[in-house]
């Protein structure tokens, strides 16, 4: 069973997901975020590019967006009319999808989509989809029954993992309030000057509870009263059957930060190198293109075959790599070099482990395949930024100062 831990770090929220032993996720959020992750703006075209089919789009702040026009052929006016082609001036409905990473700016979509615990309503498509760790097909078939009379001629929908332990009248009554919050916005939007901020997504601390899966969840604490409060009041309006997990920590002597060792746990998420507990250690390199993850024997003493030794580091290796990715929030193109395997039966068994690893990982992630190299790749999908990013961005001039 895990708990999250959500606490002040200087100037910032920390939250962090720990299952008793180790802390395998952690991230950082000013409490003041400048475009937060599923705000919603009425945007201005500020250019359009031609040739790599994309906009450049003010929502305001001196905030620049990048929106790509193929990836979203319509585009919904403030005015609620759909618009086929852009020009420089037009003022659209915009949501951010990707936070700005690096020298990449921020990314912004026109399929806007309201989350909830159980379920994900989008604009703009159409259907019913599944997460990929619901396995059960009859569950989904009766769900899709239940809600068949269920006007979704505007909206797609995903159900989220939550669901599967939801009764169906919940997930029912979940997405009738996803589907008023998202028509209240639009209609709103008729009535707002351009670049102004038409919906504020909940802080990230906040999701960060709406998004862990509540079945392995057994406890939700906070040594800070202010974000005890919020917290609560979040719960009670959005998630009342997980307010009995919340917890006030009151221990001047041992906070939170000290109690998990958040330090420690962020002094390793912030190294290159990890070791593992058979002696062998990775070296874990972002660039501006790819994370390369590079596996060693290191250390490692026991008497065994050398084939034999070379799978077990590596299957250690595998475990370790599935909890960095998430402790660090890398992601994009992960090339992974393992110890060279020659037998063939050896790299079956490593990359059903790896794959078995990365299943467990709430952002997606797919093992592609072994390269002619003899190279692991993987992708994970860009959500937020890296912990590296997040932790650099918390020193600049803006951010220093307490909110």
């Amino acid at each position: 069973m895990n708990t999250l831990i959500i606490t002040r770090w200087d100037n910032a929220v920390c939250t962090a997901l720990s299952d008793g032993q180790k802390i395998f996720q952690i991230s950082f959020s000013p409490r003041q975020e400048k475009a937060a992750l599923n705000n919603i703006y009425i945007g201005k075209v500020q250019n359009i590019r031609k040739n790599i089919n994309s906009a450049f789009i003010d929502i305001g702040n001196g905030i620049i967006g990048y929106y790509s026009l193929t990836d979203n052929p319509l585009h919904l006016s403030a005015a609620g009319k759909v618009l086929k082609e852009l020009r420089p001036g037009d003022e659209i409905i915009v949501q951010v999808a990707r936070e700005a990473v690096k020298s990449k700016a921020l990314v912004l979509t026109s399929r806007i989509s309201f989350t909830g615990k159980l379920a994900v309503l989008t604009l703009g498509k159409n259907g019913i989809g599944f997460s990929g760790k619901i396995s059960d097909q009859t569950w989904k078939t009766n769900l899709k029954t239940f809600l068949s009379d269920l006007d979704l001629t505007q909206f797609g929908l995903i159900i989220r993992t939550n669901a599967k332990d939801a009764s169906f009248p919940e997930i029912r009554e979940e997405v009738d309030e996803l589907k008023a919050r998202c028509l209240t916005v639009l209609n709103q939007a008729a009535y707002r000057k351009g670049l102004s901020l038409l919906y504020q997504a909940p802080a990230s601390f906040l999701t960060g509870v709406r998004d862990v899966y509540t079945q392995d969840l057994e406890e939700i604490v906070t040594d800070d009263e202010e974000l005890y409060q919020e917290l609560q009041a979040y719960l009670k309006e959005s998630q009342p059957e997980d307010l009995d997990k919340l917890r006030w920590y009151q221990d001047p002597l041992l906070p939170l930060k000290s109690l998990y060792r958040l330090n420690r746990a962020v002094e390793e998420a912030t190294s290159p190198r990890v070791w593992l507990k058979s002696g062998g250690y990775l070296v874990i390199e972002p660039t501006e293109a790819l994370v390369v993850i590079d596996v060693n024997t290191g250390k490692y003493a026991e008497k065994k075959t050398m084939s034999e030794t070379i799978l077990k580091i590596n299957l250690e290796a595998a475990r370790e790599i599935g909890r960095q990715l998430r402790l660090r929030n890398l992601s994009g193109i992960i090339i992974i070099d393992f110890i060279d395997m020659k037998e063939e039966e050896h790299r079956r068994q490593l990359l059903k482990e790896l794959e078995e690893v990365v299943r467990r990982d709430p952002i997606k992630t797919t093992v592609v395949e072994i390269t002619r190299l003899n190279l692991v790749e993987l992708t994970r999908k860009k959500l937020h930024r890296p912990l590296y990013e997040q932790l650099a961005a918390l020193k600049k001039p803006e951010n220093l100062k307490e909110s």
